[in-house]
C-alpha cells in the first residue's frame, strides 16, 4: 500500500479501473457461460447459479457504490464553543488539537491529507475507493470486501467445474471439446479471478482482523511503532529513551495497551452500528452517524482499562517528546527567554541578529566537532552495520528519517496527513491555538 495514495495516475484511475475490472468479470464469465453451451462441461449456468452468481455482483456494487459516496465524516465544530483546555501531559505535549482544522482533534480522529478534515476513527484513504475508510463508512467497505470475495469465490468454483471437464476429457478429440475463442476467454478470467482473489482475500482478512480487534490499520502502525521503541530501549538499555520533559524530570518510558479492545462482540457491534448480527453484512444496512453534542459517537471511546489511566493512546513519540524537551514552545523555557527584546532602532534590531546568527554558527561549529572527535574514537566505526535492527527507528525502509513498519509504510501512506501530526505547533498549550484561532477569526471578519 506504501505510495499508492501519492501516484497521481492510479489516484485519477483507481475507481474507473476498479469498475472496468469488476465490469469485465461480471459480463465476461457470464458470456463464456451462456455462449459455450455443451461444448464446455457441464454446459450453461443452472437458474439457481446463475440467481445466485447475479445476486451477489448487485450486493458488490451497491456496497461499492456505499464505500465511495457515504461521507466519511466530520466533526461539528459550532463557532463559538467552549472548549475545555487540557492540561500538558508529562511529556510537555497537548496532542489532541489540529492545526490544520484548527479545532480540537477527538480521540482515534487523523487528519486525512485527501480529504482535508479530520476523520472520525479514521482506518485510511482507499484509493480504490476514493474514499476515507472510517466510522461512517467502514461497514460499507467492509461489506463491499466480502460480497467482493463471495463472488470471486463464487466463480472460481464454477470455472473450476469448467477446468475439472477439460481434464477429464482431455483424451478425446479436440473438435469435441470448446474452441479456441472459449478457451482464451476462459483461461484469461480464471487468471484475473485468481490474482483477484489473493489480492483482495489477503485485504479481507486484514480487515476482518482489525474489525475483530477493534483496530484502525492506523493504529495498528502505531502499535508496530511502539513496540519497536519499547524493543529498542530495551536492547539499549533504556539509553534509547534517555530524555527529560519540560520540568527537567527524566521521562520514563512507559509500555502502552492497546486501550480499544472490549472484547470480541463489543468490538464488532461498536463497528457497524448496530448489535445485531443479522445487519452487520447485510448490504442496505446503515452506518453509524457522529454525534452533533459533541459527545458519545465519534467523540468518545470506551478503553478497556488495561493501562493506568484513560486517554494514553497513541503512545508518545519519541521525536515530538525530544523537541517539546528542548523547549520547543516558549512555556517550556527559562522565564527570561520568554521576554520580546525591543530596540531602538533598526541598525540595533540588525546588529542583534547578526550576534545571534554567528553564535549560532559557533555553536553548530563546535557541536559537529565535538561529534567528529566522539566518532574518531569508536574503533572500526566504518564497519558498525548500518542495516542494524537498531537504528530502524530513526531511518525508515525507504531511507528517509522516520519510523515504518515492516512494509516499509508511514502514516502518509494510509492518508494522514504527517505535516500535520508531525508539527512542532503539537508542543503548544491548546489555550494559546485557542488564542491563535480566535485572531484569525477576527482578521477574517476584518
Amino acid at each position: 500500500m506504501a505510495g499508492i495514495n501519492e501516484a497521481p495516475l492510479i489516484k485519477r484511475l483507481a475507481v474507473p479501473g476498479s469498475c472496468a475490472l469488476m465490469g469485465f468479470l461480471s459480463v465476461s464469465s457470464q458470456i463464456l457461460f451462456y455462449v459455450a453451451d455443451d461444448s464446455l462441461a457441464p454446459g450453461r449456468l443452472t437458474r439457481s447459479e446463475t440467481y445466485t452468481f447475479n445476486a451477489l455482483l448487485a450486493c458488490l456494487w451497491y456496497t461499492y457504490y456505499k464505500s465511495c459516496t457515504v461521507d466519511p465524516g466530520r466533526y461539528p465544530f459550532p463557532d463559538a464553543a467552549v472548549v475545555e483546555v487540557p492540561e500538558p501531559d508529562e511529556y510537555g505535549l497537548v496532542r489532541r488539537w489540529c492545526k490544520k482544522c484548527a479545532a480540537p482533534k477527538p480521540p482515534r480522529a487523523h487528519h486525512c491529507r485527501h480529504c482535508a478534515r479530520c476523520i472520525p476513527r479514521m482506518d485510511h484513504h482507499c484509493p480504490w475507493t476514493g474514499n476515507c475508510v472510517s466510522l461512517t463508512t467502514f461497514p460499507h467497505f467492509l461489506r463491499f470486501l466480502a460480497y467482493t470475495n463471495f463472488s470471486l469465490w463464487y466463480l472460481a468454483s464454477l470455472l473450476y467445474a469448467r477446468f475439472a471437464a477439460i481434464w477429464d476429457n482431455r483424451l478425446l478429440p479436440s473438435y469435441l471439446g470448446p474452441s479456441l475463442p472459449i478457451l482464451v476467454l476462459l483461461t484469461l478470467d480464471t487468471l484475473i479471478c485468481f490474482f483477484s482473489s489473493l489480492a483482495l482475500g489477503i485485504l479481507f482478512f486484514s480487515t476482518v482482523r482489525g474489525w475483530v480487534l477493534n483496530e484502525t490499520m492506523i493504529e495498528g502502525w502505531e502499535v508496530d511503532r511502539h513496540a519497536a521503541v519499547c524493543d529498542r530501549n530495551r536492547k539499549d538499555a533504556g539509553e534509547f529513551w534517555s530524555m527529560t520533559g519540560p520540568d527537567g524530570k527524566k521521562l520514563r518510558l512507559e509500555k502502552v495497551e492497546f486501550p480499544y479492545d472490549v472484547g470480541i462482540y463489543a468490538n464488532l457491534s461498536q463497528a457497524m452500528g448496530t448489535k445485531n448480527p443479522l445487519l452487520w453484512l447485510f448490504p442496505f444496512a446503515s452506518n453509524p452517524h457522529i454525534s452533533k453534542d459533541g459527545h458519545g459517537v465519534g467523540w468518545e471511546w470506551p478503553e478497556n482499562g488495561l493501562n493506568r489511566k484513560e486517554g494514553m493512546w497513541p503512545p508518545p513519540d519519541p521525536d515530538k517528546v525530544r523537541r517539546a524537551a528542548q523547549g520547543g514552545w516558549p512555556s517550556t523555557r527559562d522565564a527570561e527567554d520568554m521576554v520580546v527584546p525591543r530596540y531602538g532602532s533598526k541598525e540595533e534590531e540588525l546588529d542583534a541578529f547578526r550576534t545571534r546568527q554567528d553564535a549560532d554558527r559557533r555553536r553548530w561549529q563546535d557541536n559537529r566537532s565535538r561529534m567528529m572527535e566522539e566518532l574518531e574514537e569508536v574503533e572500526g566505526y566504518d564497519m558498525i552495520d548500518s542495516d542494524s535492527e537498531d537504528d530502524g527507528y530513526e531511518e525508515g525502509a525507504d531511507g528517509e528519517p522516520g519510523w515504518t513498519n515492516a512494509d516499509g509504510e508511514r502514516l502518509q501512506d494510509f492518508g494522514v496527513d504527517e505535516d500535520e501530526d508531525m508539527t512542532d505547533d503539537e508542543d503548544v498549550p491548546l489555550a494559546e491555538l485557542l488564542r491563535r484561532r480566535k485572531v484569525l477569526q477576527k482578521d477574517g471578519e476584518e
